[in-house]
């Protein structure tokens, strides 16, 4: 059975599900991470050493096994067959394209020079600002993925749309993540370990998608869409536990930095939350200017403002090092992502009025 086949019954139904009780307190269990990780950081200094020495090639392989764990879960809920719907709602389709590859990567170099660079250079270690940058860079590079669904469906978003952009940004994402991130990298003049990055890609996003795509067709194949369900309700928690594994890690190594820069964190938010409202603005505004329908502009507003903090995560682990501010960084971005893309959720919700006022109601 193919891939293409299965997609169009059950779109809907795996686009609808309800936000769960760990991703609607995402934002405590970070917290949480960064405490557990800098106490378990300064209590079992030897462990975190011998962690970051398991490394090939700069990729720590017990890292690497948990954002396997992460990414792959998300990835077998994408399904490529959906790209065929792309033409039903190709005006908002053009709109999150246009912000996710030509907006959002080059928007967050700027504001990180700015912010990071220049406002708050004399707050931040000195040796780490060329790091901050290059974090909120990979962080931008990667549109969101899995976490979409979940924004679309509390704000009555098409389904179809959804899924056909989350599909179309991941095959994109493939070819253009790595000349993006190495192009930006470059402007802001800080040198790009290309074998890293390319490993990087490989490893974080080529594999993962095919891997992904071979057990989803085999699941649907042999035991139907039940059989997807259950693994993914499986894989559901261990994904999560991985990813606050994951932050325990990257905590436990920047304790010291941190505690001795508290406002390191608050200050590297700035130029994320500046980000994520500017691009979310401007993508509902472009859908409204063209004529997009309502139900497809809420989740292109979102889709083109969150991002895929998981592969953030662990490029920049990979190409600066567990301990490097470019992971800091990349962390701040999941501890800002629920409550900041809930906020997006209420505002596109209480604006429906005003969009829709004139707007045709056109795909």
């Amino acid at each position: 059975m193919s891939v293409g086949i299965v997609a169009t019954a059950p779109v809907e139904t795996q686009s609808r599900p309800g936000i769960g009780f760990f991703e609607r307190y995402l934002t405590l269990w970070v917290a949480l991470c960064i405490v557990a990780g800098i106490a378990l950081g300064s209590w079992l200094p030897g462990v975190f050493a011998a962690i970051a020495s398991a490394e090939v090639a700069r990729v720590n392989l017990v890292v690497a096994v948990l954002i396997w764990l992460m990414i792959v879960p998300m990835l077998l809920k994408i399904d490529f067959g959906a790209l065929g719907s792309v033409r039903q709602h190709w005006k908002g389709v053009g709109v999150t394209l246009f912000i996710n590859w030509a907006v959002k990567p080059f928007s967050m170099a700027l504001l990180g020079t700015l912010f990071i660079g220049w406002l708050f250079a004399p707050l931040l270690p000195e040796g780490e600002i060329s790091s901050y940058i290059a974090g909120l860079i990979l962080l931008a590079a990667a549109p969101c993925t899995a976490m979409v669904f979940v924004w679309s469906n509390l704000c009555d978003g098409e389904p179809n749309y959804t899924l056909s952009q989350v599909a179309l940004n991941d095959l994109i994402m493939v070819f253009a993540f790595a000349p993006i991130v190495g192009l930006l990298l470059g402007v802001a003049s800080i040198t790009v370990p290309w074998e890293t990055l390319l490993l990087s890609v490989g490893l974080y996003i080529v594999l993962p998608v095919f891997a992904a795509q071979i057990i989803r067709r085999a699941l649907l194949a042999y035991g139907g869409q039940d059989a997807l369900d259950r693994l993914l309700k499986t894989l559901g928690p261990i994904s999560l536990a991985a990813l606050l594994t994951t932050l325990v890690l990257l905590f436990g190594f920047q304790g010291e930095q941190i505690l001795a820069r508290p406002l390191v964190i608050a200050l590297l938010a700035v130029p994320i939350l500046v980000q994520v409202y500017f691009n979310a603005g401007l993508a509902y505004w472009l859908s409204k200017r063209f004529g997009v329908a309502w139900c497809v502009a809420a989740p292109a507003a979102l889709i083109g403002a969150s991002n895929f903090f998981e592969l953030a995560v662990a490029a920049a682990i990979s190409l600066f090092g567990l301990n490097s501010g470019a992971a800091l960084a990349t962390v701040v971005g999941v501890l800002v992502e629920v409550p900041v893309m809930l906020s997006v959720v209420a505002i596109v919700k209480r604006t429906r009025g005003w969009y829709e006022n004139g707007a045709p109601r056109l795909a």
